[in-house]
């Protein structure tokens, strides 16, 4: 069984990285919430990947894929749905919005407002959506790509700590190398490689490493572990907000889920150094700072907290 687990996540990862190249790590990070059944939240400039890595994720899964551009004017009827009246039988019909998929990228979603941002609090963290009175359950697996802009970009709605706390990890993707940036302008010159990517995983293997990863062995030194670097965010002089306990069973669902894509059923604290920073950084506040600033000083600082607490032997 693991021999057939690790063959899947390494068909899926090489699947992606065919039309995301040089960019091995933040697929690894993708496939990770992925399995461990969060969403990500890519922030970055425009040009350097986002929707790509989004689409060639969901191109590679044998499940139904729904894009949304996020737009000023996008209402959240426009992401659940609603009710319409049919004049012919004198009753309403419900009409689903494209919430209702298995992985769902919300393109630039810092430039729809705040209330329509709202309308995915309740899907990403209970599976499930309210609308008209009735409690509709989303199909499974549900998964969310969003990608959004630097703040700095003007016309953009910053996402408020809520809801960046419902995104699993916030990942960026960075200028590739000259020499990878060289092989996309070949790769790129019959059209788009993410294009032409094929599903390598099916729903039913996806649903069942989702479920082998809530299997992963974690022992009790490495919950201390992990819990002592979140009591360090809550005291940290620089930081007004620390991390709160769903952060940390965040991180802790994380590194389960690192652990199976590294190939075994037990965490070690490398699995949750490596994803302190994407896991956490974005849940915290730091003291006497503007907005545009605050993802990268609060990694540093949750660099400087992993660096010195101590690793459990």
């Amino acid at each position: 069984m693991a021999d057939h687990n690790n063959s899947v996540i390494e068909k899926l990862q090489a699947n992606i990285s065919n039309a995301l190249l040089g960019k091995s790590d933040s697929v690894r990070l993708a496939i990770v919430a992925l399995l461990a059944e969060g969403h990500i939240l890519i922030e970055d400039a425009p040009g350097v990947g986002k929707t790509s890595l989004a689409k060639a994720l969901a191109r590679s899964l044998d499940c139904e894929f729904t894009r949304l551009q996020c737009t000023p004017d996008m209402l959240p009827s426009d992401i659940l749905g609603g009710s319409v009246f049919l004049p012919n039988l004198g009753e309403f019909e419900f009409r689903a919005g494209p919430v209702f998929t298995n992985v769902l990228l919300a393109d630039e979603i810092n430039r729809t407002t705040p209330r329509t941002q709202s309308a995915l609090l309740e899907a990403m963290d209970e599976g499930q959506v309210s609308v008209d009175g009735q409690t509709r359950n989303l199909n499974q697996p549900f998964f969310v790509v969003a990608t959004q802009n630097p703040f700095e970009f003007e016309g953009t709605y910053p996402l408020p700590e809520n809801q960046l706390d419902r995104f699993m990890l916030c990942i960026d993707i960075g200028y590739p190398e000259r020499d990878t940036e060289r092989d996309i302008l070949n790769n790129h010159r019959q059209g788009q490689p993410v294009d032409q990517l094929e599903a390598v995983v099916t729903k039913e293997a996806l649903l069942e490493l989702q479920q082998q990863v809530r299997d992963v062995k974690v022992d009790d030194s490495i919950n201390e572990y992990l819990l002592d670097i979140v009591t360090a965010t809550r005291e940290h002089e620089e930081l007004v907000l620390g991390v709160s306990t769903r952060g940390a069973l965040t991180l802790y669902r994380a590194a389960q889920s690192m652990a199976l894509v590294e190939s075994r059923d037990f965490v070690i604290p490398d699995d949750v150094k490596s994803l302190a920073i994407p896991v956490l950084a974005h849940r915290v506040i730091g003291r006497g700072l503007v907005r545009e600033g605050q993802r990268e000083r609060a990694s540093g600082v949750i660099k400087q907290i992993v660096d010195q607490t101590v690793v459990p032997t």
